[in-house]
């Protein structure tokens, strides 16, 4: 299959989104759109490669998926409302079976979303995706890491370390799409909590995805904000079967750790300990080791 017909593939299975600040989409040299008046735009990019980022051999509708909502959970983390997102795909061979599987994982992460796809590239390659997700924001309310303050409580949008348990304790990359357990669909299918990270506007100081392990993203939170935080180790909440452990050092939560005053957060979300003004990491009275996931 020649290259331009593998493209028009992939291209007609994301469908035509009628998006009013879509203005060209996929197609022509570049994306053309228009973020809305008053808005501020955020944009992120991850990379995502087999024997890395996900089990070699995997289903790619699975990858895909996967790899657009790991992409946009960063705009979750910022209280950005996803919008559209650019995907770069590698491929070995012009495999037109394995290139419809990724577009339908990846049309339908982007509809769970609510995000267009607005264009991309492909390439031959060894098996990646790199996804640029972009999503807006009423100007001045974009959360940062850096606003964390002594007395925030540090809360948590869900149970942590269900992704790490199913890389412990399943065979992932032998995983069926449309027939996942609760573990396999925790690390396959991400679910950031956009409408929450929307909430968080104006009510949250401080926020980041909780992608690499809950002490390495919360570190570095604290280190942004000039600060440090105790935690209850009695309070994180956790996913079935999954440990402390898991959630602690594990990777691929993409739920969101985020830091609050406000009473409403405080009651709704778990509330897992407190920022302090002494820098470093505390669990349950004494000092927090563990780490979590490192890209080197």
């Amino acid at each position: 299959m020649k290259e331009f017909e593998l493209i028009d593939d992939i291209v007609g299975a994301f469908g035509h989104g009628d998006a009013p600040w879509l203005r060209v989409g996929p197609g022509d040299d570049a994306a053309v759109l228009q973020v809305p008046e008053g808005f501020e735009l955020a944009s992120s990019i991850d990379s995502f490669l087999a024997g890395v980022h996900f089990p070699t051999g995997a289903a790619p509708e699975l990858i895909a998926y996967r790899s657009l909502m790991a992409g946009l959970s960063d705009l979750a983390a910022m209280g950005a409302d996803p919008a559209w997102a650019l995907v770069a795909l590698n491929l070995p061979s012009p495999d037109r079976d394995c290139a419809a599987a990724i577009a339908k994982g990846l049309g339908e992460a982007a509809r769970d979303a609510g995000v267009e796809i607005a264009g991309g590239n492909l390439a031959s390659g060894s098996l990646a995706l790199t996804v640029s997700v972009h999503g807006w924001a009423p100007a001045g309310t974009l959360l940062l890491r850096s606003g964390a303050r002594p007395g925030d409580a540090v809360c948590v949008s869900g149970p942590l370390g269900g992704a790490a348990h199913a890389l412990a304790t399943v065979n992932l990359a032998a995983s069926v799409p449309g027939c996942l357990s609760d573990a396999e669909r925790s690390y396959w299918r991400p679910q950031p909590p956009f409408v929450l990270a929307a909430r968080l506007r104006g009510r949250a100081s401080s926020c980041i995805d909780v992608s690499d392990g809950l002490l390495q993203d919360l570190g570095h939170l604290c280190r942004a904000s000039g600060v440090g935080a105790s935690l209850n180790g009695a309070s994180i909440p956790l996913a079935p079967d999954a440990g402390l452990g898991h959630a602690l050092g594990g990777s691929d939560d993409y739920a969101l750790c985020f830091t609050t005053r406000d009473a409403g957060l405080r009651r709704d979300f778990a509330v897992i300990g407190e920022i302090t003004g002494a820098q470093g990491l505390v669990l349950d009275g004494k000092p927090a080791k563990g780490s979590g996931f490192s890209h080197f």
